[in-house]
């Protein structure tokens, strides 16, 4: 008995029980740990229409996802239907997570799921969300409440003008308006008719905490006519009462450096997130376009053999984190370990050598500048003549560092440990993110094989409407040499510097502009 009450307080995920889960205003970085936990073990998900990609990208690889939301009052499915999919899979003996935007509670109607769940006996946990309410305080520089201005806040929804009392509400001090964006223009003549100054401040946002956030503020009486004007369309609430006035003074995400910029990150699906996080968290609005995927090599026969005579080498020589993690995979399969490595490890930069850090293994050896030409001047202090040098890498990659590590007398064995693929999805995501009416501001290119791949995707006409930015010299030549102008290169040839490039460029390119 001891046993099984230790294995249910260890799971992250019951079987036959319904996870009723916020899924936050929209940043995927506002997510609770518990929701991400279980979108990692679900075996089902069921979500809305407000629910980010970022977010479902959590799913693990085993998990079906099923879209069941409503979208400009059209719903895939009624909720009697959702309710009986839920407790269809639960007692099938799945873990389901549904998963809803904001708050579950909060005008989600998951209120309404769980008693349906308790109807059924199905067993169910509620995991509270970023309700959009609080985003937008957040994240539009207007407080919720704020001792000189608010004491009280008023949740509501606009759904149903006649079912509410106007009256009422006319003398709270600040109220939310939620799914009121269509309606507010009767909303607010029922506010202004029961009471409230018709100048009382007034803002709509939509979207809220996502790249694409859109503010439009004005007074009770001229929001409705500013919203038409913008053109804003749902998902969007409104805020009003005085808090809005606080806007001008302490709205920080408007002055991020990226606020505004729509940019494409390239990345392998397993190595975009930190970049895409870096770019969000300065402002930017990230779509993750990955044109590059990594696959075994043609033959392991190589690596093998290396890896069966690893004592016999001096100095083991690393260029990328993805050949680190592809030669320690293929080393974990063989007879060898850890133990059996080099004397000596140089990495290409940071971001390589912490990884073989994280191993525990020491690193000896890192070029001050982050390429291969760098990386081969760096050994010209060392004595390399007649020393075995292993480099596993990528199967297609530049010969200039073994050529050059030949040049010094050493022995040198380059051995394939993966290459890379074009992923079949890429063409389709790209097609779409350039055929809408903006395309997009900036793409971001970290190796020459991104470029390349880049250019086979979209026609040369629709990549330069957006400007891009390269993680180095390399790469920019790889643009060149395809017919891509490079607007911007970091100076230190890694995710941050890219990141700070594109800052200063953006910078530089408003102060120019007023």
């Amino acid at each position: 008995m001891d046993l099984v009450l230790d294995s249910l307080e260890t799971a992250p995920v019951r079987r036959g029980t319904v996870y009723l889960v916020g899924a936050g205003p929209g940043d995927p970085d506002l997510l609770t740990l518990r929701a991400r936990e279980l979108l990692e073990h679900a075996d089902l998900i069921l979500y809305d229409n407000l629910t980010s990609p970022e977010v479902l990208a959590f799913a693990g690889p085993h998990a079906e996802r099923r879209y069941v939301g409503k979208k400009r009052a059209v719903r895939v499915l009624e909720q009697s239907a959702i309710n009986a999919l839920m407790v269809g899979a639960a007692r099938k003996g799945k873990s389901v997570v549904r998963l809803k935007g904001g708050d579950p509670f909060v005008f989600g109607r998951g209120g309404e799921e769980a008693q349906a769940l308790v109807r059924e006996g199905v067993p169910f946990e509620v995991v509270p969300g970023v309700t959009s309410a609080l985003g937008a305080g957040a994240y539009a520089g207007m407080p919720l409440t704020h001792r000189d201005y608010t004491q009280s806040v008023t949740l509501l929804t606009g759904h149903d003008v006649n079912l509410i009392d106007w009256k009422s509400l006319a003398g709270r001090q600040t109220l939310i308006v939620f799914m009121g964006l269509i309606s507010f223009p009767k909303i607010a003549d029922r506010l202004i008719s029961a009471g409230l100054d018709a100048n009382t401040p007034a803002a709509a946002v939509r979207w809220v905490t996502r790249g694409d956030q859109t503010v439009v503020t004005g007074t009770l009486a001229s929001l409705p006519s500013a919203i038409r004007d913008r053109g804003l369309k749902p998902p969007a609430l409104v805020v009003i009462g005085e808090i809005v006035r606080l806007r001008r003074e302490i709205d920080w995400f408007d002055k991020l450096p990226l606020r505004g910029q729509e940019v494409v990150v390239t990345r392998a699906s397993a190595q975009a997130a930190p970049l895409c996080r870096r770019l969000r968290r300065l402002g930017a609005r990230v779509m993750s376009i990955p044109v590059i995927g990594f696959e075994p090599p043609s033959e392991w026969g190589p690596a093998d053999r290396a890896i069966r005579d690893l004592p016999s080498y001096e100095w083991l020589v690393f260029t990328s984190v993805n050949g680190v993690d592809r030669f320690v995979e293929r080393l974990d399969m063989s007879k060898r370990d850890l133990r059996d490595l080099p004397p000596r490890i140089c990495a290409i930069g940071p971001a390589t050598a912490d990884r073989i850090r994280a191993l525990h293994l020491h690193v000896d050896l890192v070029p001050e500048e982050f390429v291969a030409e760098s990386l081969a001047a760096s050994f010209r202090n060392i004595s390399l003549e007649g020393q075995r040098v292993l480099i596993p890498r990528a199967q297609e990659a530049r010969e200039l560092l073994p050529i050059q590590l030949g040049s010094m007398g050493a022995e040198v064995d380059v051995v394939p440990v993966y290459r890379t693929v074009l992923p079949d999805s890429s063409r389709q995501m790209a097609l779409a993110a350039w055929s809408k009416g903006n395309p997009p501001d900036w793409v971001t290119v970290t190796s020459s094989s991104t470029v390349r791949n880049l250019a086979r995707l979209l026609p040369m006409g629709d990549l330069r409407r957006s400007r891009l930015a390269s993680i180095g010299p390399v790469t920019s030549a790889t643009a060149s040499e395809v017919g891509l102008h490079v607007a911007t290169q970091a100076s230190e040839y890694t995710i941050e510097g890219l990141v700070q490039a594109m800052c200063a460029f953006v910078t530089a390119d408003r102060a120019r502009n007023g």
